[in-house]
């Protein structure tokens, strides 16, 4: 099963495109969509629509799986990136792509065994599970990474893939 993970955000979106069978996972694609600072929110909007309506054609996912929100201090910063993650899940939903989405302690535990593993560590961990030489980059990408395997051992569990 391929699935592609979303990493939210509006200046930079973070994909990662894994596909699992059992226990073996193989990534097929990483990056992010980066939209310009000082455009207007709607034309940024309109770009990560864009972009990711390309991304699901071109490596034609059977699954998305999107990181939920978790902001504790700054407003500002959780609408935008409120407003970027219905923009991708808008553009998987059109793209026919069933959509799990996951918070971050789950995406953590899915990839450490642990909730509450740090950054690094998530990252190392993406490397390892995927077989990688060295930890994707930039880290937005490697999040994308994470959310997928999440969804790959979240399916096993249940089930569907």
């Amino acid at each position: 099963m391929r699935v592609l993970g979303i990493d939210p955000g509006l200046a930079i979106t973070g994909y990662g495109l894994v596909d699992g069978e059992g226990d073996r996972l193989e990534s097929v694609a990483y990056g992010v969509v980066r939209t310009p600072a000082h455009t207007p929110i709607t034309e940024r909007l309109v770009m990560l629509y864009d972009e990711l309506r390309c991304i699901a054609e071109r490596y034609a996912p059977q699954q998305a799986a999107v990181e939920e929100i978790f902001f504790a201090t700054n407003a500002r910063t959780a609408i935008s990136v409120s407003q970027a993650r219905g923009v991708a899940l808008l553009a998987l939903a059109q793209a026919r792509l069933p959509i799990a989405e996951y918070t971050p302690l789950e995406v953590k535990q899915a990839t450490t065994g642990y909730g509450q593993a740090d950054k690094a560590q998530m990252q190392e961990m993406v490397r390892l599970l995927l077989g990688l030489p060295d930890v994707p980059k930039p880290d937005d990408a490697a999040d994308a990474l994470a959310v997928a395997i999440c969804h790959h051992s979240h399916s096993r569990f249940a089930g569907l893939g």
